[in-house]
């Protein structure tokens, strides 16, 4: 199949391409670096010509109240073009438990995505991860000084960047879900835990304080971040991918 990777060379898409390449399909990267702005519609009516499958990789640059209108106009920009040229299949990656956040603007927007995906034209899956190992080192960073990193105790099952990638290109090249898939590491930790086992690992000094008020994730209560019933659970654990970056 032709399958064009919106977002193709970033940290997920870059990964998905060489996946689906392998795998003998046509995958072609598509970004402003290739000539395809999805924000403007530029090139994408041409990039999604003779395609059989779209697969939606991009992200609003800001987490905040203005992210909501990046997804609307670039989901409307793509499932325009997608109809136009016939593409069979579209596929968005989301977040586990996203709808269950509606206090955060960065959540709902990706709620809206989702919306606007399953009412749009073209046939559809969505595949929902958890939080990424990659950005463990981000979060910290929100609320860490020179001694001191502060994070909630919000439990996480995070995976691999690399598992996530297979995870949307199995479903690229599958059938339509016309539904969702979830998919999570393999451990559930606890935020504030995670960041011992990371600093650790590092032999980074600084201490972790449990704050349930740090940082965006003080925000989601309970279990919300967590996988449920038939996820896909990835099988690279964390402790692993650490050891592998020693």
């Amino acid at each position: 199949m032709k399958i064009a990777v919106l977002g193709g060379t970033g940290l997920i898409g870059s990964q998905v391409v060489k996946i689906l390449q392998a795998a003998g399909h046509e995958a072609v990267p598509l970004s402003p670096s290739t000539g395809v702005n999805l924000l403007t519609g530029q090139g994408l009516s041409d990039a999604l010509t003779g395609a059989d499958v779209v697969v939606n990789l991009t992200n609003s640059p800001t987490f905040d109240d203005a992210s909501p209108a990046f997804f609307q106009t670039t989901m409307d920009n793509m499932l325009t073009a997608a109809a136009h040229a016939g593409v069979g299949h579209a596929v968005i990656l989301s977040i586990v438990g996203v709808d269950q956040v509606p206090n955060l603007d960065y959540y709902r927007a990706k709620v809206l995505q989702e919306d606007i995906l399953t009412a749009g034209p073209v046939p559809y899956s969505i595949v929902r991860a958890t939080q990424f190992f990659e950005f463990v080192d981000a979060i910290m960073s929100w609320t860490a000084d020179d001694t001191t990193v502060r994070l909630p105790s919000t439990p996480v099952q995070p995976m691999a960047a690399a598992d996530v990638a297979q995870a949307v290109a199995e479903v690229s090249m599958g059938a339509p879900l016309k539904g969702i898939r979830n998919v999570a590491g393999p451990d559930v930790f606890t935020l504030d835990e995670l960041g011992r086992i990371t600093l650790a690992a590092r032999g980074d000094q600084r201490a972790v304080t449990t704050d349930d008020t740090a940082g965006m994730f003080a925000a989601m209560s309970g279990d919300v971040l967590i996988a449920k019933g038939d996820a896909v659970i990835a099988p690279t654990s964390y402790r692993e991918w650490l050891d592998r970056r020693a």
